[in-house]
């Protein structure tokens, strides 16, 4: 039977930190800290609920980010 593999690591960063910022500001701000994935999303969006190992989700209102979370 074969191993599970390992995930990547995901950055060490705080979703918290975007909050606010402005979201291409943010969008840029997180592939710089190593963010495989940042998805922009309206509000109310419907969306899968599988996590994903490196993705980072906005949640972008007026073109700030008024909502952060990995996965």
């Amino acid at each position: 039977m074969d191993s599970i593999p390992t995930p990547p690591a995901e950055p060490q960063d705080s979703p918290e930190g975007y909050v606010g910022l402005d979201a291409a500001g943010a969008e840029r701000l997180a592939r710089e800290r190593g963010w495989s994935t940042v998805r922009s999303l309206p509000p109310g969006a419907i969306i899968t609920m599988e996590y994903r190992v490196g993705r980072l989700n906005f949640e972008v209102t007026d073109g700030r980010v008024t909502r952060a979370w990995k996965g």
